[in-house]
């Protein structure tokens, strides 16, 4: 298989989110960081599996589709091809719409939201993606980028997406709290700033056009509750089983997304966000 390398590790970088503590407070989760990244390490490297292919081709009219983001978007984790997010996406989209799909990957590993227009500046000046898949996040957070900072790069890869005539679904940042290797009362301050990153992507998003899936809520439970089975050798990234939750949350508002392209949002799906 063809690989994706980046320069940037797979590690979470939770000493950063320590920062925000004073004092002992703040030593103690330097410490409880510095326990984390000893137990992830990084056993999957940091090169995602290249999925970008045409997918179900006996279909026939191919429908562009384009992933942006972080690790997750591209598919860190995955062993197969076929199991990362895009590909699941992908072969939803020709499953529900009996057309082909052109799977085409932008995201890299260890990306923040201001990689987004790194990404999109990579892609061809003619390519117009039909339907552009972006899940970003967690890097920020564990990196103490402003969550202003995030969403303006967020919302600006959005009205780029929209103006090359795509419609945007937009993953926000899961759930940190889900890391139990991440010891507590690290893991509750990772679990509350990656909340509130969500929310912010969210009201970005919408608010320039983008449809909005709430991944904390509709598949952080999974996460939660079987850690074993929805997360890979790191645990950290996606297992197979991860990528096939995630993705079976994402589509059908990617579906969604696609069905009512050119018509104005009244509102953007049941995760609450109310589109312009």
């Amino acid at each position: 298989m063809i690989s994706k390398r980046t320069g940037a590790g797979a590690v979470v970088v939770l000493a950063g989110i320590g920062l925000t503590a004073a004092g002992g407070g703040r030593e103690v989760l330097r410490r409880q960081a510095a326990i984390a990244r000893r137990r992830i390490g990084k056993p999957l490297g940091e090169d995602a599996i290249d999925a970008d292919r045409r997918w179900k081709k006996t279909y026939g009219d191919p429908l562009r589709l384009l992933v942006l983001g972080d690790s997750i978007a591209a598919g860190l984790g995955a062993e197969r091809r076929k199991d990362t997010l895009g590909a699941r996406i992908a072969r939803g989209l020709a499953k529900e719409l009996h057309r082909s799909v052109d799977l085409r990957t932008a995201a890299v590993v260890g990306s923040e939201s201001s990689a987004l227009a790194g990404q999109l500046d990579g892609l061809p000046s003619s390519y117009r993606p039909d339907v552009a898949v972006i899940v970003v996040g967690g890097n920020d957070v564990t990196h103490r980028i402003p969550v202003t900072e995030s969403v303006d790069h967020l919302e600006k890869a959005v009205l780029r997406l929209r103006s090359r005539g795509a419609v945007v679904v937009v993953g926000t940042c899961p759930d940190l709290g889900a890391l139990r290797e991440v010891p507590q009362p690290l893991r509750a301050l990772g679990s509350r700033l990656s909340r509130q990153l969500a929310a912010a992507q969210g009201e970005a998003a919408s608010r320039a056009g983008a449809h909005v899936v709430v991944l904390a809520r509709v598949v952080g439970p999974f996460f939660l509750t079987n850690p074993d089975e929805m997360f890979s050798i790191d645990r950290f990234h996606p297992s197979a089983l991860g990528y096939k939750r995630t993705a079976k949350a994402v589509l059908p508002t990617v579906l969604a997304a696609y069905e009512s392209r050119g018509i104005p949002l009244a509102s953007v799906d049941a995760n609450g966000f109310t589109g312009k």
